[in-house]
Parts: structure tokens; sequence; C-alpha cells
């Protein structure tokens, strides 16, 4: 881990070694021994990582506004047509979810 993060970033191997202790104690990484090496894996699925964060984004920088964070994020950044026709299909399919919950109600 410190080969492939300190050229890129100049971490020393302390500051990724106590990173990575702080994760494991939160449950995100997990670690095997192998000889004097610790061998590091993933213990959350990656969606799982995104989704929290995404929320995390949405709750603590947009008090939990949803149309916020994306009024935010489309004023604030580079939008193609092609992510705006995206996230228009996306839109109509959250819509269409949310209209058949509210029938089975």
């Amino acid at each position: 881990m410190h080969a492939i993060l300190a050229p890129e970033r100049g971490l020393a191997y302390t500051t990724i070694a106590t990173m990575l202790r702080k994760m494991e104690g939160r449950g995100f990484v997990a670690h095997r021994a192998e000889g004097r090496s610790f061998i590091y894996k993933a213990a959350v699925a990656a969606e799982e990582v995104s989704r929290d964060a995404g929320n995390h984004f949405v709750e603590r920088l947009f008090e939990g506004s949803l149309a916020n964070a994306v009024s935010h994020l489309l004023q604030t950044r580079e939008v193609s047509r092609e992510e705006l026709d995206k996230i228009e299909e996306m839109v109509k399919e959250a819509k269409r979810k949310a209209k058949t919950a509210n029938r089975r109600q």
C-alpha cells in the first residue's frame, strides 16, 4: 500500500498505517498477516460506501435536501447533454417507482 500511495501523494509509511488502523477500527477494512506484513482488503462493498458518502454529503451540506444538492451540482459543474439526459431518465424512473409505491399504500 505504501509503495502505491507514497509517490503519488507523498504520504509517510506511518501515516498510511495509522489511516488503515483507523479504517479497520471502523469496520471499513480487514487485514491478515502474511509474514511480517499486513494484507488489507475492503470489508464493505464499494456500493455501500458510495451510498453512505452520498447520504452524508446531502445531510451535512444541504440539510437533507436532495433538490438543493442537485441544484448546487448543476450550477457549479460542467454538465454534458448526455449527463442531463441520464439525470432526466433517473428522475422519470424515480417518479414511476414513487407512483407505484403510493398505489400500494
